[in-house]
């Protein structure tokens, strides 16, 4: 379980991959601080760490991952937003994340206003996520809230904190991002979905 707030920038310093899986190695400030079998939020993905050296850690991403997230497109000295599983008695300042990415999305439009930034991004609908305004939406694993919403696309606005403390700075329209979608609303879609259906 995780929070959404980012620990660390890390930086991809080897990608291998073997069969259908992709072993990613990370440098990163944190890596001191993990143990074999930790959890770690990649982009907002949940992965292992199965080998640490030095600075560097490595997790290894499975097809259905790579196939429903961004990180098959990582690159060689690409940045990722890095958060650590939360420790229970710790506060909650993000909103609960499982580290479970719902879909991927692509952002649209960047627009810097009086020092703050706004995103927004658009999804593919049919998979029947959704957001509502004032909302919590995870973007590459940074817990944020839903400014404007529609159907299909949603705006979110960032603080200078968060966009010199996240990938976020490194955004541009095309980008593709890992979404995760509210849990708590997740589950009353489904129940509606199911109760409309008769079921």
């Amino acid at each position: 379980m995780f929070t959404g707030i980012i620990e660390d920038i890390g930086m991809i310093s080897n990608l291998k991959a073997e069969n259908s899986n992709l072993h990613i190695t990370v440098k990163s400030h944190i890596t001191s601080e993990l143990k074999i079998d930790q959890s770690v939020a990649h982009n907002g993905v949940c992965l292992t760490v199965v080998d640490i050296h030095d600075d560097e850690y490595t997790v290894t991403a499975i097809k259905e991952t790579l196939d429903k997230s961004n990180l098959g497109q990582l690159k060689l000295n690409d940045k990722v937003n890095l958060e650590r599983a939360m420790k229970l008695g710790d506060r909650l300042d993000g909103h609960i994340v499982q580290g479970h990415v719902d879909q991927t999305g692509i952002c649209t439009n960047i627009k810097e206003e009086n020092g703050s930034w706004f995103f927004t991004f658009e999804y593919d609908a049919s998979l029947n996520n959704l957001t509502i305004e004032k909302g919590s939406i995870t973007v590459n694993g940074t817990s944020l809230t839903v400014v404007d919403s529609e159907k299909n696309s949603f705006s979110v606005a960032i603080i200078p904190y968060t966009y010199e403390h996240t990938n976020f700075n490194a955004f541009k329209k095309g980008t593709v991002v890992n979404l995760e979608f509210d849990v708590l609303g997740k589950y009353v879609t489904k129940l509606v979905t199911m109760n409309l259906a008769g079921q």
